[in-house]
């Protein structure tokens, strides 16, 4: 048995059930804590030096540095539109004719079924 045991964060003791910073709630677990804090915003690690409090780091990022632009969030996902005359569709790849090497949408993707002018030879109607 080796009770009882000495918090590296904190300097309180503690028994093997409660050392861990989580389990006695630590105050000075973040002085311990490796791991790096990722703006919410801007998707950036944000260093932190050895006792500081991660949330004020990231706060006075945001705060001040933070490359943050509301437009970037609201770009289009689905831009590949579909050639096929008619169809509105627009995939998020792009998914291409081996024959025409036109872009076409899921449903219209085979040579079939967007009437394909590509290549000369007949292709299955399987």
């Amino acid at each position: 048995d080796f009770l009882p045991l000495k918090c590296d964060a904190c300097g309180d003791l503690f028994c093997k059930d409660h050392i861990r910073y989580d389990d006695h709630k630590c105050s000075s677990a973040y002085k311990k804590n490796v791991q790096v804090p990722v703006c919410p915003l801007c998707n950036t690690p944000i260093p932190v030096q050895k006792g500081e409090i991660p949330d004020m780091v990231v706060g006075a990022h945001m705060d001040k540095d933070c490359k943050y632009n509301p437009a970037q969030q609201k770009q289009k996902i689905f831009t590949n539109k579909c050639l096929k005359p008619g169809c509105k569709k627009k995939e998020m790849m792009k998914v291409v004719c081996e024959q025409c090497g036109g872009n076409f949408c899921i449903k219209h993707r085979h040579p079939l079924d967007h009437d394909c002018k590509g290549s000369s030879h007949s292709t299955s109607k399987a």
